[in-house]
């Protein structure tokens, strides 16, 4: 009975998957949960598991292809029986055991496990497998290694690109380009240019974020904050969050902290716009844009707005770690209603971030520093130095307008410069 294995849904607006590597081939025997594919996202990257157990009969896509959500990607005959040869029953019983550390005495696991496993250090032989039969899974390897992970040798720096000659001829554009070359030019590549392939996970977030600048008419605003009173209450409570929370406090939590109040006012912009109509959300879950070595995600922080700001902290903490170290699930990236992005502290003044859809906004932290502002001292104007911030506001302009984008950030701008949390 033939089975197909179709692509899962992997996440809430994740509309396709690239297929990043194969991890079985035609005629294999698999088991029923075992991994087959390695699959990547704009968002996360999963394997896709055997639905029943059988032969392959047939890979239906090849790697690097990108597929929509529930297409058929291979087929498993359910009913066919490998044919593969076995030593006696008698002699299997009478052999010795394999030494210990051997080929023959290592445990059953997935390729992604495997290497995974080489790369952290982890010893597979003290791994409990959880998959079908006792199989060592990926997840089995990083719960391993979380506790105590080896220290790691630096991944080998990748080669640089290659020098390549140019055509004699400009390739032809991809046929929804068709005519683009005369009406707005085409690079044709000359000799000495660096051509660095996408990645699939590239691809993936190019194709995110023009359709994001397709669908939404993003406008802009900043404002310019003044840190004084956040950066003195971090100053004043940091050692002591420290020891009681056992990491860094941060001065992005106290803008999450804001953005989650400002929201509860201004409900407009924890929306999405559906077919017609918008959809103002109950909950506020806010994404947190993170920077892996693999590119941007952005992990959830769920119910936000019922967190104190040491709670706020630490999710913004763990979601950051586990994302750094590839343990996000496709569940930490589902669900967001409004997104803050930390470019960190090369953010330069400000930028406006690309909404991430379904959403109608995305707030971007600029980079704090020290400048000379006008301040009233004693009814006279002065010069004093105060650690200065832009904070800037996407927003979609089908379902927000600017008197209240403008007042979501203003507001957003008042709680930070009153500094009234509770550290």
């Amino acid at each position: 009975m033939p089975v197909p294995v179709l692509l899962p849904e992997l996440g809430e607006s994740v509309l396709e998957a690239t297929i990043a590597k194969w991890l079985v081939k035609e005629g294999d025997t698999v088991e029923r949960d075992q991994p087959l594919v390695e699959v990547t996202t704009d968002k996360v990257d999963a394997e896709i598991p055997a639905p029943e157990a059988g032969v392959v009969v047939g890979l239906l896509v090849a790697e690097g292809e990108t597929v929509p959500v529930g297409t058929e990607i291979a087929t498993i005959d359910a009913d066919a029986v490998a044919t593969t040869s076995a030593a006696p029953a008698a002699s299997a019983t009478a052999a010795p055991a394999a030494p210990s550390g051997s080929a023959a005495a290592r445990p059953s696991a997935t390729p992604v496990a495997e290497r995974l496993a080489a790369d952290r250090g982890v010893d597979l032989g003290q791994v409990q497998g959880s998959g079908v039969s006792g199989r060592i899974t990926r997840a089995d390897v990083e719960n391993a290694g979380s506790g105590a992970p080896a220290a790691q040798p630096p991944p080998p720096a990748p080669p640089p690109p290659q020098h390549i000659k140019a055509p004699t001829a400009a390739p032809a554009p991809a046929p929804h380009l068709a005519g683009a070359k005369e009406r707005f030019g085409y690079y044709a590549i000359q000799e000495g240019d660096n051509v660095i392939p996408m990645s699939p996970l590239r691809k993936i977030v190019a194709e995110h974020m023009v359709y994001s600048k397709h669908t939404s008419p993003h406008v802009g605003t900043v404002a310019e904050v003044d840190m004084g009173g956040i950066y003195a209450l971090r100053g004043k409570n940091k050692n002591a969050f420290r020891q009681a929370q056992g990491f860094s406090l941060t001065y992005l939590p106290f803008l999450v902290h804001a953005t989650v109040r400002a929201l509860r006012e201004f409900p407009i912009l924890n929306a999405s716009v559906i077919e017609d109509a918008i959809v103002e959300k109950r909950d506020i879950h806010i994404g947190i844009a993170v920077e892996t070595e693999k590119g941007l995600v952005v992990p959830v922080v769920r119910n936000a707005d019922r967190l104190s700001l040491a709670g706020l902290a630490a999710e913004v903490e763990d979601l950051s770690s586990r994302a750094r170290n590839k343990k996000l699930t496709a569940d930490d990236l589902q669900g967001g209603t409004f997104t803050v992005s930390n470019p960190g502290r090369q953010g330069n003044l400000y930028g406006f971030a690309i909404i991430n859809q379904p959403q109608v906004g995305i707030l971007r932290m600029g980079e704090m520093v020290k400048r000379p502002v006008i301040r009233d001292v004693d009814g006279a104007d002065a010069i004093v130095v105060r650690p200065m911030m832009h904070v800037a506001l996407s927003y979609d302009h089908r379902a927000v307008d600017g008197s209240p984008a403008n007042g979501f950030l203003f507001r957003v701008r008042q709680l930070l410069e009153e500094a009234d949390f509770d550290v």
